[in-house]
């Protein structure tokens, strides 16, 4: 292949190789960055700040290899949205603006035996009743009328409370990414407004891209790897979409004010102030690894427990138990996260990450990787795919619009060395809210996509319809086309669109 490049607002991107563009290591940035974009992509890509973004979070200390954006790559808080960065765990640092305020936002999708025939002339009915039970929008209201202790109990057992609790089985927790609980969490390290934030939240929505989905199976692509996983054609599933509400972002906060007072000399060395970072080593990276462990606890029990919610709702509409209904947790992944875990990468003598003239060779290093808006992708084989998934590899979710297909991939062979074992998180926005807002209106969106393609969509306001309109969002088959191509995520399933609920 002819080395080609880009050119994107001042800054030269070269082709690496077919949908991997480099933006060259200069100045003070540690590593080089890596684009993982066809051109079409790479072109939405550059139209904001995400390639600045992305060459900011190379001057990270610790950094391993390169600064990487998936293809639904677009401008977030600091570090940009579908970035992944591994920094070392003892010359790195851990970044809470790397990790982003809705800690462990992510999906779940619940498999069932009912097919697209059993919903038809219901779908009203069903989203009615989704929508009645299933608390959503800003502010307070769960399904779990919770306190601080209850909170606390959540953050360190995650969602082994839940089936203490009876809003799960056994079988939920062994098919949750980590079995839903992060022995790491420390949950004295979360400040008692965040506690506080979450007591009234647990089971809940909340607004903006959450959401609630039942879709039908339209295509598999892989029969093998489908069948491992429980999908076939015309069946349906639902999809939960959310992370862990006011508790995550005061978590968030709260760390990134510390960093402020207490880590000036390493924020001052950042061209973003956004990507404040806690030194490895130092009490405060163990303090914020804690809470956000803890965090990460409270987000899959929040997801748990509406999936639970909605299984009851299953039972009423159909009239039929969900154990009847097959309604099984095919996975639960997150993509806000940072967690620790070893992966080759280029050192210098001293054995810590390096780039190169320094390198000398490779060694399997401890690192924080960083996943913001990206999706864990382990091939089959990785030890810490479930069981249940060894054999075929991780299932990885990622969710278009209300509008146009999702996803089920599995993790690709090539994700180790290419991705820190990461892909994609979904469709990736194309046009910020209040330019959603201004370009359509709610109502005029709920009425299309139930006259034009049968989805039936109900949400607590028109704004938030308008702002998560499909024309808002990248062309999800071009985004999944690539991780693909790359073998970093493989398809094995599309689904669609047939009931939807929104705060």
């Amino acid at each position: 292949m002819t080395n080609r490049t880009f050119d994107a607002d001042g800054v030269t991107l070269e082709q690496v190789r077919e949908h991997v563009w480099e933006i060259p290591r200069t100045g003070d940035m540690r590593v080089p960055a890596r684009v993982l974009a066809s051109e079409a992509l790479l072109e939405e890509i550059s139209d904001d700040k995400t390639l600045e973004q992305l060459q900011n979070t190379t001057h990270l200390p610790g950094i391993a290899n390169y600064a990487i954006c998936m293809p639904d790559g677009h401008q977030g808080y600091g570090f940009p949205v579908g970035g992944v960065g591994a920094m070392d765990v003892e010359t790195g640092c851990i970044s809470p603006g790397s990790v982003g305020y809705d800690i462990n936002c992510g999906v779940r999708m619940m498999r069932t035996s009912l097919t697209y025939s059993d919903l038809q002339d219901r779908e009203e009915e069903l989203v009615d009743s989704l929508f009645a039970n299933i608390p959503s929008g800003l502010g307070g209201g769960g399904i779990v009328d919770g306190d601080v202790d209850t909170v606390e109990e959540i953050l360190a057992r995650g969602v082994d409370w839940a089936l203490e609790h009876g809003h799960a089985v056994e079988d939920d927790l062994l098919h949750c990414e980590d079995e839903g609980m992060r022995e790491e969490a420390d949950p004295s390290k979360v400040s008692q407004k965040a506690k506080d934030r979450g007591k009234n939240q647990i089971g809940s929505l909340g607004s903006g891209n959450h959401f609630l989905e039942v879709q039908r199976v339209t295509d598999v692509f892989d029969a093998a790897v489908g069948e491992a996983y429980g999908l076939e054609e015309d069946q349906i599933v639902v999809l939960i979409h959310c992370g862990s509400r006011g508790l995550g972002h005061q978590t968030c906060n709260d760390y990134l004010r510390k960093i402020e007072q207490q880590h000036r000399g390493l924020l001052d060395k950042l061209p973003d102030k956004e990507l404040a970072a806690a030194p490895a080593g130092s009490q405060l990276a163990e303090d914020y690894y804690g809470a956000m462990n803890a965090a990460i606890n409270f987000a899959w029990v929040n997801r748990q427990v509406i999936m639970h919610r909605v299984r009851k709702v299953f039972e009423r509409v159909f009239d039929r138990s969900w154990e009847d209904m097959e309604m099984e947790l095919l996975y639960d992944v997150a993509h806000n996260i940072a967690k620790k875990e070893y992966h080759e990468v280029d050192v210098g003598p001293d054995g810590t990450p390096a780039v190169g003239d320094e390198v000398v060779g490779r060694e399997e290093r401890e690192l924080y990787v960083h996943r913001k808006g990206a999706t864990r992708a382990f091939p089959a084989g990785h030890p810490e795919v479930p069981k249940a998934y060894r054999d075929v590899g991780q299932p990885v979710i990622i969710p278009g619009s209300m509008g146009a297909g999702n996803y089920v991939l599995r993790g690709g062979e090539n994700s180790m060395e290419l991705t820190f074992g990461s892909t994609a998180h979904g469709a990736g926005r194309l046009m910020s809210r209040t330019q959603a807002k201004n370009e359509y209106w709610g109502g005029d969106v709920q009425q299309q996509l139930r006259d034009q393609d049968q989805i039936y969509v109900k949400a607590q306001s028109g704004a938030t319809v308008a702002e998560e309109a499909p024309g808002v969002y990248k062309d999800v088959d071009e985004v999944v086309g690539v991780s693909d191509a790359l073998g970093i995520g493989d398809k094995v399933a599309r689904t669609f669109p047939v009931c939807n609920i929104k705060g």
